[in-house]
């Protein structure tokens, strides 16, 4: 079980792109080469996924062996990049817990934010370790019993979350968070059938 990254998001109502507020990410599982192009990835994913979240929805996307879990609360939202074996609960108590903390750190002031944070939030650099296991996030679960409140969507593929004639290439082309050797990455891979394991 592993998390590879977990990210916090400002999604915006008039349907612009995210504004990233932290972001934390272990790609030491990676080939040295790729974890450029991961990074870039996660960040793209995060931001396509956040802005397909609805208010006070929690969706999880599947692609391959991963999950991209998302939890927007009221226009903050919370993301989670794990493997296929992290239990789903567990991964919505901690995303819950995360919008708690950053709540508590930050206040409203994530509102205002009109361009990507890049200072790092030690919290969330905490989280991406502590919670690899998931029984420590299971202990979060006792707490939080409102999420068996809200439905958790589960789409098959994150071609699911887009809007309809949307597609997934033409916004890897168009993606301002991927250099041209990380669109290459992608596509080459695509061309093998190897997809970024994170896409």
């Amino acid at each position: 079980m592993k998390i590879t990254a977990l990210l916090v998001l400002k999604v915006n109502p008039d349907g612009s792109d995210p504004v990233i507020l932290s972001n934390a990410s272990d790609v030491s599982h990676f080939g040295y080469f790729q974890r450029s192009s991961v990074k870039e990835f996660i960040v793209f994913v995060g931001r396509t996924v956040a802005k397909r979240t609805p208010p006070g929805q929690r969706q999880s996307v599947q692609h391959e062996e991963y999950k991209v879990h998302s939890y927007n609360r009221n226009g903050l939202c919370a993301l989670g990049f794990m493997d296929d074996h992290y239990p789903v609960r567990s991964a919505f108590s901690l995303l819950n817990q995360i919008l708690d903390e950053y709540h508590k750190s930050f206040g409203d002031s994530w509102r205002s934010a009109q361009a990507d944070n890049t200072q790092p939030w030690p919290y969330l650099n905490e989280a991406l370790t502590k919670f690899q296991d998931p029984a420590e996030a299971d202990k979060l679960l006792k707490i939080q019993r409102e999420l068996d409140e809200t439905k958790i969507i589960l789409h098959k593929t994150i071609d699911s979350v887009l809007a309809r004639g949307e597609k997934l290439d033409s916004l890897v082309d168009k993606s301002s968070d991927l250099s041209a050797a990380s669109q290459m990455f992608y596509k080459q891979a695509k061309k093998t059938n190897q997809c970024c394991t994170l896409l």
